[in-house]
């Protein structure tokens, strides 16, 4: 008799979704800065789609829990980007492949005002990280280490909603990209 492992055991054989916003106010957007030993680095508010979970509720949870934000205060919902990602990472569990829905969303600066200004991500062993919520001119998000690394693309807009030609941004590999 053969037994089924609980866990995947290769590289990138599960998959999970990620719902994010690029948050507007101006030309400012919000991104969340993590400050661990030895790094910086910031991510767009969001988090992983629960199973079973639609992408839009997820979207809602998410920017609830990290920013008090109701996305019907906001302005837009469309999706920008997706981003693949397929990155080792350290760690005993095989590493998942990741997929990033980013979404853009505009708001006034009297809603800006009451936003959180801290977001606290609970870890495994029940504390929590703290996040700063940093407002960016997005024309300067070039040279933040941003993950997934969309400030290339976010930089590159002409306006806070210009279009964009094609919503598939280059995947993070191994190859390049590396684990923070």
């Amino acid at each position: 008799m053969t037994s089924t492992p609980d866990r995947p055991t290769v590289p990138f054989s599960r998959i999970k979704i990620r719902a994010g916003a690029v948050i507007f106010c101006g030309d400012d957007v919000a991104l969340i800065r993590r400050d661990r030993a030895g790094s910086t680095h910031y991510t767009p508010p969001g988090g992983n789609v629960e199973d079973g979970e639609d992408l839009r509720e997820a979207l809602r949870r998410e920017l609830a829990e990290e920013l008090d934000l109701d996305i019907d205060e906001a302005d837009g919902g469309e999706l920008l980007w997706v981003v693949d990602q397929r990155v080792t990472r350290p760690g005993p569990t095989p590493p998942p492949r990741k997929i990033h829905m980013i979404y853009r969303l505009h708001i006034t600066p009297e809603l800006r005002d009451t936003l959180a200004e801290q977001e606290f991500d609970e870890q495994p062993d029940g504390s929590h990280e703290v996040g700063v919520i940093e407002w960016i001119d997005y024309r300067k998000t070039t040279e933040l280490p941003i993950f997934p690394p969309i400030g290339h693309a976010l930089a590159a807009l002409a306006t806070p909603r210009a279009g964009v030609a094609d919503s598939a941004l280059k995947p993070v590999t191994d190859e390049t990209y590396t684990w923070v």
